[in-house]
């Protein structure tokens, strides 16, 4: 299946991470959009592992208990495969080469950078705009994957009865919320230029990225993650793994738990975020962030988004992409403000209806 395939139906983003599978519709009127259903439903133990999916029949059976939990009417999907596993590569061509050249052209330049046999990788091109500096060619985004990541993605749609029609790739459905998110907040031509970063903190992972132009221009992983202060209320209150995740999201721990548990969680987010944005300006001639959005289910604690921009002076926010949406009335403004950092990844893909 292409990695850029373009939706002639609507589609429902589909994230599926390393803890949960979410959903989201998007509808529009005019120029304005509307969150018409969502969903988040935990994923079971082991199901992920590193981003992969292990068990098929666990995460489809997961994301059909969202699309009904969210009441939506979609049939086509929209998923993404994590950057990490995607290798992606900007070539020049002449700009007035045919599409059957271009094509051909493509699959000798895959040869040189894929370092798989092209009959084990799903592989998709898509011409970004013209090459700077020389009008004369193209910049040509190059991308592709590992055939399992993509079909164990597209098995699991087709279990849970929805009809594949977008594979995408988290970074470029990431570039597409922010890019949304920026034009609504200070128009098209202001979002230009500007330097954002995200943070996005999941369960087992840190993605920090930088985007120029709403472009991502760098990208970093690291291993921390919400995991750890799960592993922590194991550890100090003497619970399963399963009981300490529960009593993380629910709540009902110790009166301690906020000084002796969270608050030192909270400076390691914080202290890793300033780090990763170090390891930027060190490899760029960028010398500073205009903004940095927070994203992730991690990042649902109260007082981080004072704590990292103290920590990293930048001003920060944490995202919600649905800030200016209308929202349909099956729609709890409430719960979706809660869970609104962890669906940058699912609206970006949701927002390919409107390509």
């Amino acid at each position: 299946m292409p990695l850029f395939a373009r939706p002639a139906v609507p589609v429902l983003g589909i994230d599926i991470s390393a803890a949960s599978v979410k959903v989201l519709e998007l509808g529009a009127r005019g120029d304005n959009f509307r969150v018409d259903a969502y969903a988040v439903v935990p994923l079971p133990a082991e199901a992920m592992v590193e981003k992969n999916i292990s068990n098929v029949e666990a995460v489809s059976g997961t994301l059909a208990k969202a699309v009904k939990q969210s009441g939506t009417k979609l049939k086509h999907g929209a998923v993404a495969v994590a950057g990490s596993s995607v290798i992606t590569k900007v070539i020049n061509m002449p700009a007035n080469i045919s599409e059957s050249d271009l094509e051909l052209q493509v699959e000798i330049e895959a040869e040189q950078h894929i370092p798989f046999p092209l009959e084990e990788v799903h592989m998709d091109f898509e011409v970004v705009g013209p090459t700077e500096g020389n009008p004369e060619q193209v910049d040509v985004l190059l991308a592709a994957s590992r055939s399992e990541n993509v079909d164990n993605r597209v098995m699991v749609l087709e279990q849970a009865g929805l009809i594949p029609k977008i594979v995408d790739i988290e970074t470029l459905a990431l570039e597409n919320t922010v890019a949304m998110m920026m034009e609504e907040e200070y128009g098209e031509e202001s979002a230009e230029g500007q330097v954002v970063a995200v943070a996005d903190i999941g369960a087992g992972s840190t993605v920090f990225s930088v985007l120029k132009d709403m472009r991502i221009m760098y990208s970093r992983e690291d291993s921390f993650g919400g995991n750890q202060l799960t592993e922590k209320i194991q550890e100090v209150y003497g619970l399963s793994y399963e009981e300490a995740d529960m009593a993380k999201k629910q709540g009902g721990l110790p009166d301690n738990y906020e000084a002796d548990v969270l608050d030192p969680f909270k400076k390691s987010m914080a202290q890793q975020i300033g780090r990763m944005a170090q390891f930027f300006y060190s490899a760029s001639h960028i010398s500073s962030i205009d903004y940095l959005l927070l994203s992730g289910g991690s990042v649902a604690v109260s007082g981080i988004g004072d704590l990292v921009e103290e920590q990293v002076s930048i001003p920060t926010t944490i995202a919600n992409p649905f800030a200016k949406m209308k929202k349909a009335a099956r729609v709890s403004e409430e719960q979706l403000t809660r869970d609104a950092p962890s669906l940058m990844i699912c609206c970006g893909l949701a927002l390919r209806s409107f390509d």
